[in-house]
């Protein structure tokens, strides 16, 4: 597809780049951006030559959040009609794992857009933050319920009610990201990590993703039932004889996803 607002990449080893493109806007998400993410989501986690996707701005900014000059006049009604946050469900929809490199602003709709991927490799340069109380309204595609679950509730109230902004470092101590790498090689370094991902079993790797986002829905019980069966699960696949087999015989597997 030829997309305006986004530019998508295939890369070697079995990795997808997908570039949000809206610079002048510091790479703000309205609902065009967000509509081409969806078809773009969609598309790749259908592809079966892609294994891992890599989402990224520019250096100054991830996303700054959403374009607040799409709602400003909006009733209640309008956004709900619109469901323009309903098109962040697309990326919580896809099997394979999805790295956010992160550099400069990643802020409100940007955050949470960050926050719904599997993983962020930050620059040193990153700022993460929830400001929509500022604007009289508060996070609406899972700020409050996402963030809270990373950084804990003490840091997320003061995210959301008093508008702190955390530092790379920060969120990185906190536990939202998973490194933090200088702002020159933050891309690489996400796109490095999802070569290795790439490289492993696709059915595990879709399964054990699927079974670490049980873990915020369910039970220990339920969480511990729901992994057992996926586990048991794989001992039907031809990628499980093949990896065991290649570990006994001490060479390297061959994943063909079935």
């Amino acid at each position: 597809m030829n997309y305006e607002n986004i530019l998508l990449t295939h890369q070697d080893g079995g990795v997808a780049l997908i570039r949000l493109n809206r610079p002048r806007a510091l790479n703000a998400l309205n609902p065009a951006l967000m509509t081409e993410l969806g078809q773009a989501f969609t598309a790749l986690d259908g592809d079966d030559s892609v294994r891992c996707i890599v989402i990224t701005g520019d250096e100054r900014a991830f996303a700054a959040g959403a374009d607040i000059k799409d709602m400003a006049d909006a009733s209640a009604i309008d956004m709900l009609t619109r469901d323009s946050i309903g098109l962040y469900d697309s990326v919580m929809a896809v099997h394979k794992p999805i790295i956010a490199a992160v550099s400069g602003y990643c802020l409100g709709g940007g955050c949470e857009l960050a926050m719904s991927c599997d993983m962020i490799v930050a620059s040193d340069t990153a700022k993460f933050g929830q400001p929509e109380v500022n604007l009289g309204v508060i996070p609406g595609a899972g700020g409050t319920q996402r963030l809270t679950r990373a950084v804990g509730k003490a840091i997320a109230m003061e995210m959301i009610l008093n508008n702190r902004t955390l530092t790379a470092e920060e969120a990185g101590h906190f536990g939202l990201v998973n490194r933090v790498v200088p702002v020159e090689g933050h891309l690489d370094e996400a796109l490095k990590l999802a070569r290795e991902i790439a490289a492993r079993a696709p059915l595990a790797i879709r399964l054990a993703k699927d079974s670490i986002n049980k873990a915020y829905e369910m039970t220990l019980q339920e969480g511990l039932a729901f992994e057992r069966r996926n586990f048991y699960f794989l001992f039907g696949t031809e990628d499980q004889k093949e990896g065991m087999s290649a570990f006994v015989a001490k060479r390297s597997p061959e994943w063909k996803g079935r």
